[in-house]
């Protein structure tokens, strides 16, 4: 993590580290593809992040260390947990002059600055990537800090008695000394530490099991007491605003919960009774999504073209397609971003509004008063949009609509349940939809899936064996320019 790029590729250069042709050769490729040129440069094979981070934090006269092993524990009282993740910045031990303290970025003066008001003392800065010095700090402050683990394992007596329906700051904060609530907000902190998408809390036989979802595949956890199951349950129900008496019925719910050292994360939530009780899955909705815009979500320069250039056309239909979870509604979120303008009038129509945009008017379907896609879309229309999104297109009703407004001069944006692009007219012809409509009104096409990253400080140069290369239907013959790498 460096902040001033233009300094760095200057030292690049004039120390001859990277020739000026290659130097050029990545800052084209950085302008097409849409990524910083350092990131050329790493996914060129010519340094990884990690030298390049060695190689500045030297020019700044400061060590730099791979890794952090060991940690004197008296300094860790010299900073909070909360302020050291927020600084990203881990005291190591005490010198006569001062402390000596990790930091990931050589060039951030101003967070030095900030750190040396806060600890009141001078400082000898050690340059650590800044993957290993978050786990560091996780890693030691673990130490102090009580875990999910621990709050798990020192559960003892029996369930608490949650009769309380309804929830509220006041309430936490009379409570805030209960172990069950320090459990319920510790194993949702855990899932956001971890990047988790979602949470599963499911009663079994035996047990209650936790798992989380991380990149895409469920994950097994530590297994809560199973004889807390009705608490932890009934305490996530108060938190989500659903009634606790209810436990025949699948019920849905949101959770907005306000953390000590960062943001107020948002989860929507979802009860299902099972034969072993209920069945709860929390969706953790990252609020970061919303500042995305088109060359964040990873296309191809070419293909990013043809987005703006779709997203732009004053009417007709464009369609995201996939299955459930591979970023259908991310990638509308940022089209709306891209093309949110005062001139412009944007309406949405979800089920359910999961990120609040500035300045676009936002419908949730209520199928229990009738608000269904169908009518919220034909009360929109009457509106004057510009641009409508459509959550989902479910039946031939609110295909016919979506279809009809587009003929009528708007945009109109929405997803469908199909794997491939060309299914999706086939999917609209099958619902009912008549096939020339379908042609007048479609403009695009667009399917895609998430894929995984490697993650850029933990990346190395990797040789695949010719046995991967044939798995993967590749011919060695072919990738004599190709480069690759493994990581987390």
């Amino acid at each position: 993590m460096i902040s001033n790029e233009a300094y760095v590729l200057e030292l690049l250069q004039t120390s001859g580290v990277v020739s000026l042709e290659d130097m050029a050769s990545c800052q084209e490729e950085a302008a097409m593809q849409g990524h910083s040129t350092l990131e050329g440069i790493s996914k060129r094979g010519l340094l990884t992040p990690d030298q390049i981070l060695e190689i500045v934090a030297k020019d700044c006269g400061m060590e730099f260390q791979a890794e952090i092993h060991h940690v004197d524990e008296d300094v860790l009282a010299t900073i909070s947990s909360a302020e050291s993740r927020r600084y990203h910045a881990l005291p190591l031990r005490r010198l006569p002059s001062g402390l000596r303290i990790a930091i990931p970025d050589p060039l951030d003066f101003e967070t030095l600055d900030a750190l040396r008001y806060l600890l009141k003392t001078d400082l000898e800065p050690v340059v650590v990537p800044l993957a290993k010095l978050d786990d560091a700090i996780v890693r030691f402050f673990g130490k102090t800090d009580e875990s999910l683990a621990t709050l798990m394992a020192n559960m003892d007596g029996g369930d608490l008695d949650l009769k309380k329906d309804g929830g509220s700051a006041g309430d936490e904060a009379a409570e805030g000394d209960a172990p069950i609530i320090r459990l319920v907000y510790g194993l949702i902190l855990e899932a956001h530490r971890l990047r988790a998408s979602d949470i599963h809390i499911e009663p079994l036989e035996k047990r209650l099991r936790l798992r989380y979802r991380i990149d895409g595949n469920m994950q097994e956890m530590k297994d809560p007491p199973k004889r807390l199951q009705s608490s932890i349950i009934s305490r996530l129900k108060i938190m989500s605003n659903i009634s606790i008496a209810e436990k025949r019925l699948p019920l849905d719910g949101r959770i907005a919960l306000a953390t000590v050292d960062g943001p107020t994360l948002d989860l929507r939530v979802s009860t299902v009774p099972t034969i072993h009780g209920e069945s709860v899955v929390m969706r953790i909705l990252d609020k970061k999504n919303l500042m995305l815009g088109l060359p964040e979500l990873g296309f191809f320069a070419d293909d990013q073209a043809i987005l703006e250039r779709v997203i732009n056309y004053a009417d007709g239909i464009f369609l995201v397609t996939g299955p459930t979870g591979s970023g259908k509604s991310t990638t509308l979120y940022a089209c709306l971003n891209t093309i949110n303008k005062p001139d412009r009038k944007l309406i949405t129509v979800e089920d359910p509004v999961e990120y609040q945009l500035p300045g676009v008017n936002q419908v949730a379907v209520n199928t229990e008063i009738g608000m269904t896609f169908a009518a919220a879309l034909r009360a929109m229309l009457r509106q004057a949009p510009n641009i409508i999104m459509v959550g989902e297109i479910r039946d031939v009703e609110t295909a016919s609509i979506a279809i009809n407004a587009s003929l009528t001069g708007h945009l109109v944006f929405s997803t469908l349940h199909t794997n491939d692009a060309p299914s999706a007219i086939t999917r609209l012809v099958d619902m009912g939809v008549k096939p020339f409509l379908v042609s007048s009104s479609i403009r695009a096409v667009l399917a895609q899936r998430l894929i995984r990253k490697i993650c850029p400080d933990c990346k190395q140069p990797y040789t695949p064996t010719e046995a991967e290369l044939r798995a993967l239907n590749l011919l060695s013959a072919n990738l004599a320019e190709a480069r690759f790498s493994k990581g987390h």
